[in-house]
């Protein structure tokens, strides 16, 4: 889902996305299976995006992510790894320029426990 703001978008992803230590298990089983992991998920998050017709080309992006997790089980920073993800499916729709030092500005990581409600709320800022 994608809603325009006066001062940004706002895109919600559903479901988990999985952390630091999924995709490190993934490369370590074999860097194949982690490269496939990656390119699973980029393409699930742009099934999400399929009908976006927002900005694109956004550069100097300031990025707040909303974590939201079905319980406290995970650590945060395994949770907010799965920006990678997210920054890069964002960079192949088009939506932000590149994700290095011109394309995003900043980013900061919030996070909730919503039994049922896995999602991410990624709020690009301009």
């Amino acid at each position: 889902m994608a809603l325009e703001t006066s001062n940004g978008v706002l895109l919600v992803f559903e479901g988990k996305l999985p952390g630091l230590n999924d995709y490190t298990r993934a490369c370590r089983t074999n860097p194949h299976v982690g490269a496939a992991m990656k390119k699973k998920i980029e393409k699930g998050i742009l099934a999400q995006l399929y009908d976006y017709d927002g900005p694109t080309g956004i550069v100097a992006a300031n990025v707040k992510f909303t974590w939201f997790e079905g319980n406290k089980r995970r650590d945060k920073d395994n949770i907010a790894f799965a920006k990678k993800f997210v920054l890069d499916a964002l960079v192949s729709k088009g939506i932000l320029k590149d994700d290095g030092w011109e394309g995003i500005s900043s980013f900061r990581d919030f996070f909730m426990v919503e039994p049922g409600e896995e999602r991410v709320e990624v709020e690009i800022l301009w």
